[in-house]
């Protein structure tokens, strides 16, 4: 019984983060999210700085809390929280950081600082 729970609840997950990750399927309209978003990268700190114009952000959704999971070498922004605007536009709020992210179903833009770190995108999906 239990291994036929297990198995139904792998298919389940499987559904949900096959259609969290459609290209049609907008952040703001669901829980769960899976997207990549590519293009211009960025990321500062006292040790590093990085740029990229070809790189991408794997963004992660569950609830209210968003990670972006950057390509070449950019650490992780994780946490980031997020109220709905306008337009399905997602603007971050709290006390994780300043500056402002923006998303959508065809746009990441972000730019971002957190203890002294700083992170920026302009990607599309």
């Amino acid at each position: 019984m239990k291994s036929i729970l297990s198995v139904i609840g792998v298919l389940l997950l499987s559904v949900v983060l096959f259609t969290s990750c459609s290209k049609d399927t907008d952040p703001a309209d669901v829980d769960v999210f899976a997207g990549t978003f590519k293009g211009k990268i960025g990321y500062v700190d006292d040790e590093k700085n990085i740029s990229q114009d070809n790189g991408s952000v794997f963004v992660t959704k569950v609830g209210t809390r968003y990670d972006f999971r950057f390509s070449d070498g950019i650490p992780d922004l994780t946490g980031v929280e997020f109220e709905k605007k306008d337009d399905n536009t997602m603007v971050s709020i709290g006390s994780s950081g300043t500056g402002l992210i923006t998303i959508n179903k065809d746009k990441l833009v972000i730019g971002f600082a957190r203890n002294g770190r700083s992170w920026t995108a302009d990607c599309g999906r």
